[in-house]
């Protein structure tokens, strides 16, 4: 069901609750216990090692196929969306940028963008009206016209297919958008400007949950609020000023500290 003006409250601050979330991936456990809480106008930072469950959470949560909760729920806007498709998930307002962007041959980025707007504002947007649209998010994010004239993120840089995703993030304009490693695979140069678009679209009407290994792309972009996983779970939780600290111990100079053996559960700090 497409969103309209009757169906939400502008007034109330939207909110993405995720409670005791547990989930498997062909019968192995991955998420084992996830509570998070983000809300319109917030950006998190969720970040850990390889293989700690980060970029599952993010299929999780945006339901895709193949990806088993076996517990817990998924609350957005007030309602259990767990069992919901991800086209149903997005006309929601919830939003993912891929680690790996997709190619899409014979498929030009304004197409694929102006169906993409279709699908989930429910709109029957004009060609032209589509395309001034398009254009004041271009001029936002420093986008060239080249780029949304070719086949989407064929032959593409890693900086582009990023650069791409936050494009799509910015004419979509969900309330809530999870953005997967974004700054994976990318030079300090392509870093910069992805992040900078990120940073442009932070208000109070997006919230966001920004997965990371790394703590450079906070030089970029402030988060309220940092949580570090570990083995499927959401370990340690703090203020931006965790971000340097991480950089310093690593972590497994946290996992020490706090006591944490691999596959245990942690103790509460």
């Amino acid at each position: 069901m497409a969103r309209t003006a009757d169906t939400i409250d502008k007034t109330e601050t939207v909110t993405l609750d995720i409670r005791g979330l547990r989930a498997s991936v062909e019968g192995k456990e991955i998420l084992k216990g996830i509570d998070l809480t983000v809300r319109q106008g917030e950006v998190h930072a969720l970040m850990g090692p390889n293989g700690s469950g980060k970029s599952t959470l993010a299929h999780v949560l945006m339901g895709r196929p193949g990806y088993q909760v076996t517990g817990g729920e998924i609350r957005f806007k007030g309602q259990n969306i767990t069992a919901l498709r991800p086209d149903q998930r997005a006309q929601l307002g919830l939003f993912l940028a891929f680690q790996y962007p997709t190619e899409i041959p014979g498929v030009s980025v304004v197409n694929f963008l102006r169906s993409a707007y279709k699908a989930v504002k429910g709109d029957q947007i004009s060609a032209l009206a589509f395309r001034k649209r398009l254009k004041e998010k271009m001029a936002l994010l420093a986008v060239e016209d080249q780029m949304v004239n070719r086949y989407v993120n064929q032959g593409f840089s890693g900086g582009e297919k990023k650069k791409n995703e936050i494009l799509q993030l910015a004419v979509l304009e969900p309330d809530i958008a999870v953005l997967d490693e974004t700054d994976s695979g990318l030079d300090i140069d392509s870093l910069k400007a992805v992040a900078t678009g990120v940073q442009q679209l932070v208000g109070p009407d997006l919230g966001v949950l920004l997965i990371t290994h790394y703590q450079r792309i906070l030089n970029y972009i402030t988060p309220d609020r940092i949580h570090v996983m570990m083995d499927g779970r959401i370990v340690l939780s703090g203020g931006p000023e965790l971000a340097p600290e991480l950089e310093q111990k690593g972590y497994e100079g946290l996992r020490k500290e706090l006591g944490i053996e691999a596959g245990e559960e942690p103790v509460s700090k």
